[in-house]
């Protein structure tokens, strides 16, 4: 697979990155984006620029999508005359948006019928594990595929195979209800300390390497009591997955409690204006439900 054609669909938060490390492994990448300036730094990274999806498709063996959502990748990929009826047949597909299980089982007959293989293939670790190639991996799709790719993938993370296509995005929708919710109690915890006279810094230095740290703790929870709410995982996106995740078992006829206040939560919190802030900005919904003037 090394001597391959890359194409990246979206340099965002996370595309850039991802592409910046293939192409420093050696891989040949190209991309592409709706904001065409976005792809300045990366041309003198080395990364080839392709004007549209249609561009790009045509010349790459592997199409990595990590665009925003479904309507994003739907006209880029596979509107007419976007990427899918210019990809070659025996192109591999790998869609690391985060969607649901339902769109990528379409998205996936789609691409066969063009003769392009599909991989269910969404991504955790935030902005740090793209940049370090640290990423989780949750794929859906022919082990066959995943094992081919294995050289190209493991440049960007840990891969695991968790099914067939669809059951990539519902491990996705599972990580997202315990990120959402653990940034939740991260936030109410942390409240609970300053209010009771502890210092949240030191809370958080003493909670580290007990039954309560976590990834996020460790990450998520220094830039909370930093008030760093820069967006390295926007909100707004936060806010998309746990509606998906609630709609979800309303179908299965689950009731997930927690889940669903994480998500009215999340919904107040867009509603006050801060959907372009961190998800770790739910600190801020929850000072505003105890009183506090933002």
């Amino acid at each position: 697979m090394s001597d391959n054609h890359i194409g990246i669909l979206g340099t965002g938060l996370m595309g850039a990155p991802i592409a910046r490390r293939l192409a420093v492994a050696g891989w040949k990448v190209s991309a592409w984006n709706r904001s065409a300036e976005k792809l300045t730094p990366l041309v003198a990274e080395g990364i080839t620029p392709a004007a549209t999806p249609a561009e790009l498709a045509a010349h790459c063996e592997v199409l990595i999508c990590l665009l925003s959502d479904a309507d994003a990748c739907e006209q880029a990929i596979f509107a007419p005359g976007a990427a899918l009826s210019a990809a070659r047949p025996g192109t591999a597909l790998l869609m690391m948006s985060t969607l649901s299980p339902e769109i990528v089982s379409g998205q996936a007959e789609r691409a066969a019928a063009a003769g392009v293989e599909f991989l269910d293939l969404p991504v955790s670790g935030g902005t740090r594990g793209a940049e370090q190639g640290t990423l989780s991996l949750m794929a859906g799709g022919d082990a066959a595929l995943i094992e081919r790719l294995q050289p190209l993938l493991a440049v960007t993370g840990r891969v695991t195979r968790v099914g067939e296509v669809g059951a990539g995005q519902l491990t996705k929708l599972v990580n997202q209800i315990v990120v959402a919710g653990t940034l939740s109690l991260l936030s109410e915890a942390l409240l609970l300390a300053e209010r009771g006279g502890a210092d949240p810094v030191q809370v958080r230095e003493a909670l580290l390497g007990g039954f309560a740290d976590s990834t996020l703790l460790r990450q998520h929870g220094e830039r909370m009591v930093s008030g760093d709410f820069a967006a390295r995982g926007p909100a707004k996106w936060q806010l998309k997955d746990t509606r998906s995740a609630v709609a979800l078992a309303d179908e299965l006829g689950l009731s997930l409690p927690l889940t669903t206040t994480v998500n009215q939560l999340f919904t107040q919190m867009i509603a006050a204006g801060d959907g372009e802030l961190d998800h770790c900005a739910i600190l801020r919904q929850i000072r505003r439900l105890n009183g506090e003037r933002l």
